[in-house]
């Protein structure tokens, strides 16, 4: 047996080493930060906006087109679906993105997806819903697809020279730069996108009012868009909430927002509501969870069930409700608490000649005007050119035809076929092209009928040129021919609006007052922070409070749930909630961590709770200097919904205890200097700055303070004259010893 060869020992190259052959390796070089933007991030932000994002005059973005195109150029206008996965892999060849990024763009495009007015893509199979989060599509392989017959408007006369074609990232093949489209496509189809730096949400327009609206503009630049072009229109249908100054100033400057719902029915039968459309901003499974949400919070009582029942019928969502609930109402809440009524936002950012621009329509629809003139005239003038070509050679066949014996006895003449064109040429007094069209006439057509359609032919081109150059010298006619264009677009295309416009004034739900059931609860809220709403009836089946290890409660109030809730804090700060939004407890459980809930600062904790329902009374703040500041509760009202109010009260002085009254009381307050002293709250001043200093109550002797805070109930203290004053600030009177009890209630 032969001895086995040793391994050849692989060279070990030092990285060191290695870096000391490559020019420059290893240099640091100093560069400012506004020069690796500008030539590291800028190229890739344009690349992201020009060749991704943001849509162009046609209404597409590159990966659409490429689509499309495609499609087109696999003959999908016509005939049967085929494989979606063979129409990604073919269309791989323009865009090199990857087949997942290609099929999205399908299954968007597609009218099985139901995401756009007028889809370009004829589907069959599982495409997913856009108002579903959980319906998702198949994969290509299961799918089939072809071009939607309104896809033939995109590619109306491409052949014909009316749109540049560019090579596609491999240079194998061409691509059109935009699609000739016959109609503002880029109105008709809603389209967003998120570049760097900005975006893009265009929604969508009835296409018949595009139309009329486009031309309305084409025969007078002066009109007001808003009278022909309503308002926007979905696919998912739904009402719109129409405000006409709102809409007007979206048409004018191309940014804006309104507001769009879904639409129900009441099955009085059944006594259930039936929500069959909602706005394209959402979808049915995250109405159901706001729903579910609003149950379990007990802000809307009057349901016993919601579920999805969206079957091939389409959209359908079913709420249950109980004996006796008006859904009207009903519906007014659910409008105003869960996203079955939303706002679209509008941003008409649109590439024109590589550059992204806000518009408004008017601009829009005059952009698109000049982009349609355009590639009319280069389909006039293709075919002009076309026409003149084959003038030239009939003019020539013309003078053969007149002497076709002389023809025939040139070529017969001829010694060498080469020569055949030339003596042609010399002959007649014609050109090399017309002698090759000549020379190529076929025997059997040297015959009278043949001559006389050729010199008919003739006329009528002649008189189609002058036709086709008279319309390329007037503007009226090039305009007459867009008009008959989208004319023809609305006769094949046009449909009925699918969103309903509702004045937005008579269904103004943010009027409603919010109705929030008023059932009764306890609250118990913890040295800790930690916060307790109990029921009743949970209260009553409860055994002893389950508390965090050394914790206390410090507050037990009966309340309801249409109470607010004020939390002070040792930042100085209040927050405002209700009681409807915690959850019902349990007293064998630790409550919400209130900290938590309404999203406190970091190491700040709630010290204090006031329950109120007419912010009346008032708070006093007691500091360890025995300063007292009165400030009354309606300085903490706010026109607005904000959780969180700064400078609740003063930060000069370190704080003691915190108080809330309804009414004026005496307080007992005690210091370490063992002195006491009986305060009504009515001798303090209120003041309606949040964060005043208040007033010197009792005074403190230096290292002496403030170590207790009480309710004083009369008749608790022996002699309680010497422990009151008609001035202040006072230093208070010493308790004699062994005198009287003190019944005093801690704070």
């Amino acid at each position: 047996m032969a001895p086995r060869k040793k391994k050849t020992e692989e060279k070990k190259i030092n990285p060191a080493a290695e870096n000391a052959y490559i020019a420059g390796a290893g240099t640091v070089v100093e560069s400012r930060v506004t020069d690796t933007l500008k030539s590291n991030f800028m190229p890739y932000a344009m690349s992201v906006i020009i060749s991704r994002a943001i849509p162009e005059i046609d209404g597409f973005k590159p990966s659409h087109r490429k689509l499309l195109y495609t499609m087109y150029g696999m003959g999908l206008l016509n005939g049967p679906t085929i494989k979606s996965a063979n129409i990604v892999g073919r269309t791989m060849q323009l865009n090199p993105h990857g087949d997942a990024a290609i099929y999205e763009t399908m299954v968007r495009l597609s009218e099985g997806h139901e995401a756009l007015l007028h889809p370009y893509v004829r589907s069959k199979g599982s495409f997913g819903k856009a108002y579903s989060r959980d319906m998702q599509y198949a994969a290509s392989r299961y799918t089939e697809a072809k071009l939607a017959p309104i896809s033939a408007e995109l590619f109306a006369d491409i052949d014909k020279d009316t749109v540049d074609f560019v090579d596609n990232y491999d240079a194998t093949m061409k691509e059109p730069v935009l699609f000739p489209v016959t109609f503002p496509s880029i109105l008709v189809n809603s389209n967003m996108g998120i570049a760097a730096g900005m975006a893009s949400r265009i929604c969508s327009f009835n296409l018949k009012e595009v139309c009329e609206t486009t031309i309305a503009y084409i025969k007078d630049n002066d009109i007001n868009v808003a009278d022909t072009l309503l308002a926007p229109d979905f696919p998912v249908g739904g009402e719109l909430l129409y405000n006409r100054d709102e809409m007007e100033n979206i048409y004018k400057t191309g940014r804006g927002s309104f507001k769009v719902r879904g639409t129900y029915s009441y099955d009085k039968q059944n006594n259930c509501i039936d929500i069959n459309s909602i706005p394209p901003t959402t979808t049915t499974e995250a109405i159901i969870e706001a729903v579910i949400d609003l149950v379990k919070a007990k802000k809307i009582t009057e349901i016993n069930d919601i579920r999805d029942e969206t079957d091939l019928q389409g959209l359908k969502i079913t709420i249950d409700l109980k004996r006796g609930t008006d859904p009207e109402k009903l519906m007014k809440k659910l409008f105003k608490m869960t996203p079955l009524q939303d706002s679209f936002a509008c941003n008409f950012n649109i590439l024109i000649a590589s550059s992204p621009r806000v518009m408004g329509v008017k601009e829009i629809i005059e952009e698109w005007v000049a982009f349609r003139k355009e590639c009319v005239k280069r389909r006039i003038f293709f075919t002009l050119s076309k026409a003149e070509e084959k003038l030239h050679l009939l003019k020539g066949m013309e003078k053969i035809l007149l002497d076709i014996d002389k023809a025939i006895k040139i070529v017969r003449d001829t010694e060498q076929e080469k020569e055949v064109v030339p003596n042609l040429m010399i002959g007649f007094g014609i050109d090399e092209t017309q002698a090759e069209h000549v020379a190529e006439i076929k025997l059997r057509h040297l015959n009278r009928e043949y001559i006389l359609k050729r010199l008919e032919e003739v006329e009528n081109l002649e008189k189609q040129i002058a036709e086709m150059k008279e319309i390329l010298e007037s503007a009226s006619k090039i305009k007459r021919i867009i008009i008959n264009e989208l004319n023809d677009v609305i006769k094949k295309y046009g449909t009925e609006r699918k969103t309903a416009i509702i004045s937005a004034e008579e269904n103004d739900v943010t009027a409603e007052p919010e109705v929030i059931d008023n059932s009764p609860v306890t609250l118990f809220f913890t040295r800790d922070g930690y916060f307790k709403k109990i029921t009743p009836q949970s209260l009553r089946m409860s055994g002893e409070q389950k508390l965090k290890e050394n914790d206390k409660i410090i507050q037990t109030v009966e309340s309801t749930n249409a109470h607010d809730l004020l939390f002070f804090t040792d930042k100085f700060q209040v927050y405002k909630s209700r009681v409807s939004d915690f959850s019902d407890g349990k007293a064998s459980v630790l409550g919400d961590y209130v900290a938590g809930v309404l999203d406190f600062e970091q190491d700040e904790s709630s010290i204090y709770m006031v329950d109120t329902i007419d912010y009346t009374g008032f708070m006093l703040f007691i500091f360890d200097n025995g300063r007292i500041a009165k400030v009354p509760l309606s300085s903490y009202v706010t026109k607005t919904n904000r959780k969180k109010l700064i400078k609740a009260y003063c930060n000069k002085y370190k704080l003691h205890s915190v108080l809330y009254f309804k009414e004026n009381c005496d307080i007992l307050i005690k210091s370490t200097n063992k002195r006491m002293l009986i305060v009504n709250t009515a001798s303090v001043p209120e003041k309606a700055t949040k964060d005043n200093g208040g007033i010197a109550v009792m005074t403190q002797k230096k290292g002496h303070r403030v170590y207790s805070v009480t309710i004083y109930k009369s008749g608790s203290l022996e002699n309680e004259h010497r422990y009151r004053t008609k001035n202040l600030p006072a230093a208070g009177s010493v308790k004699p010893d062994n005198k009287a009890k003190q019944a005093a209630m801690d704070i």
